[in-house]
């Protein structure tokens, strides 16, 4: 597995073409797919095309940037111009997109290779990558096990090698848990750090773009490229983007003189005993490195579960309404335009979807509006307020990123039980904080554990400096599936 740095080296020294890095990576996706399912569509043909134009600037003699000629994967509800963007719906099968999301764009213009889209749960609902219409994503670790989701296949094929690394999209923990599963560094930015135009909307006050990688530097790079104001996106956030690199570089691997929260209320019930043994390792290791640690209280932390299965399905009632079978995607063909609209969304959304919609268009509809969407939102505030407290006091939070590691696919088939995956990530997207998982060691069964790093609003520079801190001391990166 190499970093976008080593590659880099690569490329610059002559000791190898992007065509001939590209092609090892098409190579190793076509012997891995049929196992691990990470991809939904393979764009070898374009990518070959867009390594030749890198290797001809090098050629000429021009200075390349670090991601030119880095083949990396797109979730597939990032808009790509002319690259069919499923979701991973039916609904949704043959749409090809007649423009390009931002951030695609600012790769491309960096001279990143894209080698498809991966696969994801339908329109991002789901925390295993099961919900998808198409495929059932693999564990790199374990391939009856689930990679987690929705973000499942950017996840999987960081960590079976079939990209340097890969864009996914958090409106609950979809980027971090993925990770944790699958024993890779995954960061959610705060909220408006980068633009979400071109991204698929399932929750628009929750969702967020950001990185999936194999180390932190290579998380920072990615971020860096994508960052940034977007005057397209309304919600963009107009500040400069922080060096995420060059900070990165200054620091010393030292946390001496930060302070690290450790949230109380991540540690009851429903925690597996080992990932609770992990974490606590881990946070000892912050301890070792120089933090201050201590234990900060967040009350309202798990009232982040009810309050986004409020707020996410009405956003997604409301977004969802578009996909009538009249404008683009699939249609039903039927006499009738109320029975062609009713078969269309019948047929093209899967049941977690329907699910959804259908919650959202409940807590919307007139007298319960007050009582479920309106209460929801004043909780939101409350876990907001909770973390402003948290960061008068410490610098960076930390907890487990999810409850338990990979599952078996099949083994979760209650709603519930899937949602309470997402326990520990959730309050993140609903206050708008950047927040990262990296791994922090395995359990008895060989399966990758996270450790989640929360910081406060656009601090997502502080976040990579105590994460490449702790992956310095520790070597829970440099492990890697065994795939032949």
């Amino acid at each position: 597995m190499s970093s976008i740095r080593q590659l880099h080296q690569q490329l610059v020294s002559k000791e190898r073409t992007a065509e001939e890095i590209t092609q090892d990576y098409l190579q190793r996706i076509e012997s891995l797919e049929p196992r691990i399912k990470s991809y939904l569509t393979v764009t070898a043909e374009a990518a070959i095309a867009q390594a030749q134009a890198v290797d001809q600037k090098i050629a000429a003699g021009e200075d390349i940037g670090l991601l030119a000629g880095i083949p990396m994967g797109i979730k597939d509800n990032l808009c790509t111009l002319g690259v069919r963007t499923t979701c991973a719906s039916r609904v949704l099968e043959n749409f090809i997109p007649p423009y390009e999301s931002t951030v695609t764009q600012k790769l491309k213009d960096a001279g990143a290779i894209m080698l498809g889209k991966t696969n994801l749960d339908e329109f991002a609902m789901g925390s295993s990558t099961e919900n998808s219409a198409y495929q059932i994503t693999a564990n790199p670790w374990d391939t009856e096990r689930v990679p987690g989701g929705s973000s499942g296949g950017s996840a999987a094929a960081v960590a079976a090698d079939e990209c340097v690394v890969s864009l996914g999209s958090d409106t609950g923990g979809s980027i971090r848990q993925p990770a944790s599963f699958c024993g890779v560094v995954g960061m959610k930015p705060t909220y408006g750090r980068v633009s979400r135009y071109g991204l698929v909307a399932f929750a628009s006050s929750l969702d967020q773009i950001g990185p999936l990688a194999p180390t932190v530097e290579d998380a920072a790079i990615l971020l860096q490229a994508i960052a940034g104001y977007d005057p397209r996106d309304s919600t963009s956030i107009k500040r400069d983007v922080p060096d995420y690199l060059g900070n990165l570089q200054k620091t010393s691997g030292n946390l001496k003189g930060r302070k690290v929260g450790v949230i109380t209320e991540t540690f009851g019930e429903g925690l597996d005993a080992t990932v609770k043994e992990k974490v606590e390792a881990a946070i000892a290791q912050l301890k070792d490195l120089g933090a201050a640690v201590q234990e900060i209280s967040c009350p309202q932390f798990r009232s982040g579960l009810p309050t986004y299965y409020i707020i996410a399905p009405s956003e997604a009632s409301s977004n969802l309404a578009r996909y009538d079978g009249v404008k683009y995607g699939v249609r039903s063909d039927d006499s009738s335009l109320m029975s062609m609209y009713t078969k269309t969304r019948a047929q093209g959304f899967g049941p977690e979807v329907k699910r959804r919609i259908m919650i959202g268009t409940y807590a919307l509809s007139a007298g319960y509006y007050d009582a479920y969407y309106l209460k929801a939102q004043k909780v939101r505030t409350l876990i907001k307020q909770d973390f402003e407290r948290a960061f008068g006091q410490v610098d960076v939070l930390v907890c487990p990123t999810a409850p338990t590691t990979a599952f078996k696919a099949g083994a979760v088939d209650d709603p519930l039980s899937m949602y309470l995956l997402d326990l520990m990530t959730i309050p993140v997207n609903l206050a708008g904080l950047p927040a990262m998982s990296l791994p922090c060691g395995f359990d008895d069964d060989g399966l990758p554990v996270g450790l989640q790093l929360i910081g406060n609003v656009l601090q997502e520079d502080l976040l990579f400096e105590v994460g490449s801190a702790y992956e310095q001391a520790t070597d829970w990166h440099q492990q890697h599936p065994k795939l032949a």
